[in-house]
């Protein structure tokens, strides 16, 4: 199948209790998943697009979700092997984000089965960083899909992340590629 384009998500995972400053609160998921189902909507997605992100509880979750409401293809690429993902980037933020990793992975159907950076790409090089080398293999595996037109969604407060590789890195990142950039900022949830 011809994919006509791309669309990348990255973002912030939902904030654990006490986290100070706030930056992606539990109150604002509501909002944030109705400003992504919007965004999707505004480049059209369909089941002629190929959505791609990582998996983590919070956007991206609330990406995969939009996403198969929309019937677009999603693919997950994950920095681990999924029970290391799942217990560094979704079960600390509860119960109900991994019923919810769950019911959107059951979703994937056969020909997007999730992958893990160390299986794919082998063991990470000396000196790099597994979110930043997800980040990559994301754009590349965008840019792979050769003539798709590419767009990245981010949910993003325009700050620095909490280590390497994180959101900035991948708006910068696609930036540089002319992507089209859409940006969410969670405080104006």
């Amino acid at each position: 199948m011809t994919v006509r384009s791309v669309i990348l998500f990255t973002g912030h995972i939902v904030d654990r209790p006490g986290r100070t400053p706030p930056r992606f609160p539990p109150s604002a998921v509501p909002a944030a998943a109705a400003r992504i189902a919007d965004a999707l909507a505004s480049l059209d997605a369909g089941p002629s697009d190929l959505a791609l992100t990582q998996g983590a509880a919070g956007g991206d979750l609330l990406f995969v979700e939009a996403a198969q409401a929309r019937g677009v293809p999603v693919q997950l690429l994950q920095p681990f092997d999924e029970p290391r993902f799942l217990a560094e980037s979704v079960l600390p933020h509860g119960e109900a984000w991994l019923a919810r990793y769950a019911a959107a992975r059951a979703r994937l159907g056969a020909d997007h089965p999730v992958l893990a950076a160390p299986a794919v790409l082998g063991d990470l090089a000396a000196g790099d960083d597994a979110y930043e080398r997800c980040n990559r293999w994301l754009l590349a595996t965008a840019l792979a899909q050769h003539g798709a037109a590419l767009s990245l969604i981010a949910l993003w407060d325009g700050a620095g992340g909490d280590g390497p590789g994180g959101t900035a890195h991948l708006v910068r990142t696609v930036g540089e590629q002319a992507g089209r950039v859409i940006v969410i900022a969670p405080q104006s949830l």
